[in-house]
């Protein structure tokens, strides 16, 4: 079961994507927030596997409460769930930590698989967010290339091979299963390649395997 925190300061916007969770059977919406500070307190309550975060609310906005979960709750994954879809808020989502981002006007199916995707140790961008992310990346490769690869040279082989397939968007699960491992060792080797990597999440990371041609 996958327990999901959801935090949004209008109720009918919470109503309506507690609706959408709880029609996949695997789910189940364990607390339910009006703003930041109240999905912190939540989540540490009901230590979710996944927070489902709006960007814009009272108190203390979705990406402070991003940045404070990472902190004081690592074992949640963070998910954006928005109506703005602007570069800058995409940006500092994920250097927030959010493992997703999903815009509210999306197709409903992308709710799910976020949550599903996340829980399962990958990230997750709903389609147009990623087209935006794979535009920008695609035109700062060139320049961010050498960078890239001098960073990946503390990694050792096998890491760098997990990197590869962290970019491309594996689960730990389907990682295990390509490289014929248990979920467990590539849970180290992720963790291991964060820490000498220096970043906070597998999307940062999968940039990082994106600008250094590994993917």
């Amino acid at each position: 079961m996958i327990r999901v925190l959801l935090a949004d300061d209008e109720a009918m916007i919470r109503a309506g994507v507690r609706a959408i969770l709880s029609a996949d059977p695997d789910v189940q919406v364990v607390a339910e927030a009006g703003d930041g500070h109240e999905a912190i307190e939540l989540a540490l309550a009901h230590r979710p596997d996944v927070a489902l975060l709006d960007i814009r609310m009272p108190r203390l906005d979705g990406l402070a409460a991003a940045a404070e979960l990472r902190r004081v709750a690592p074992g949640t994954a963070v998910v954006m769930l928005t109506t703005f879809s602007e570069d800058d808020y995409i940006a500092r989502a994920l250097a927030d930590g959010a493992a997703g981002f999903l815009l509210k006007s999306g197709d409903p199916r992308e709710l799910i698989a976020g949550v599903r995707a996340v829980a399962g140790g990958a990230a997750y961008l709903s389609p147009k967010v990623a087209h935006r992310l794979i535009t920008e990346l695609r035109g700062g490769r060139l320049a961010h290339g050498a960078a890239a690869r001098g960073r990946i040279e503390a990694l050792t082989p096998r890491e760098r091979e997990v990197l590869a397939l962290v970019g491309a968007g594996l689960s730990n699960a389907e990682i295990a299963a390509r490289l014929h491992v248990v979920e467990g060792t590539v849970k180290s080797y992720v963790s291991a390649i964060l820490t000498r990597l220096e970043v906070r999440n597998r999307v940062q990371a999968a940039i990082i395997a994106y600008e250094a041609g590994l993917c």
